[in-house]
């Protein structure tokens, strides 16, 4: 099986009512890496543009994620 590897940054969360009343969604946005260190530069050479909106309707998993902070993302075929 095979596996892309990218390396994210969390630049913004942003709060927004969900599409069922009463219910929050959180639009989690990720841009990829540009450098401030050697993976980085490396993986910036990769993938140098892109951009992830999570559109995350559970709290306890939007919690694991915070601004500023650097996420690998791991693309892998579904069959």
């Amino acid at each position: 099986m095979n596996t892309v590897r990218a390396k994210f940054r969390c630049d913004s969360i942003t709060r927004r009512e969900g599409y069922q009343k009463g219910t929050e969604v959180q639009d989690i946005k990720f841009h990829p890496v540009m450098g401030g260190s050697e993976e980085n530069t490396a993986f910036f050479t990769a993938s140098p543009s892109g951009e992830i909106i999570l559109g995350c309707a559970n709290a306890e998993a939007a919690k694991l994620f915070d601004i500023g902070k650097e996420y690998y993302i791991d693309f892998t075929l579904a069959n």
